[in-house]
């Protein structure tokens, strides 16, 4: 008979999806999902997008631009990997995807069912929580199948240390 902790790596786990980018905020959203993750179990999922429109140029250019961004985006998870990993054994899952921010966090959330929570940060600003907090907050509340969770881009790490 296998042991509590096989049967445990068998068992559903859920994902916390964070959208990594280069805002600050982003930070707070994968702080929030490692602690969350460290809590209660599961993996945290980086999803990096590059949006179409930033290879809008002849062929040659192009390939080494999409070449730089997927350099540029695997340095950038990395980094959040290795935040993760200050806060013990905690499973990372890293993914890029090409297209609008909004199609590619609902194509992942789709593509993967065990996806339970999407993490967001909102922007420190007085300008509003940032486009994309603001573009997924207007699709409604019934835009994904999974909850939004949006992490005030203010909060400090005690805090949610504290909340998690």
């Amino acid at each position: 008979m296998p042991d509590t902790q096989d049967r445990y790596d068998d068992e559903y786990k859920r994902k916390f999806l964070v959208v990594v980018d280069e805002s600050p905020e982003c930070a707070k959203a994968v702080t929030f999902a490692a602690l969350r993750v460290r809590r209660t179990g599961g993996a945290v999922v980086l999803l990096s997008i590059i949006e179409p429109d930033n290879f809008q140029h002849w062929l040659g250019v192009e390939e080494v631009m999409r070449a730089e961004a997927y350099e540029n985006i695997e340095a950038l998870q990395a980094r959040h990997a290795a935040s993760i990993a200050a806060f013990g054994s905690i499973k990372v899952e890293r993914v890029i995807r090409e297209g609008k921010k909004t199609d590619a966090i609902e194509a992942q959330i789709a593509e993967d069912p065990a996806v339970a929570i999407l993490v967001l940060a909102a922007a420190d600003s007085s300008e509003g929580p940032g486009p994309l907090v603001a573009s997924i907050a207007a699709r409604g509340a019934n835009a994904f199948r999974v909850p939004v969770t949006v992490v005030p881009g203010t909060i400090s790490d005690a805090d949610l240390a504290a909340l998690c």
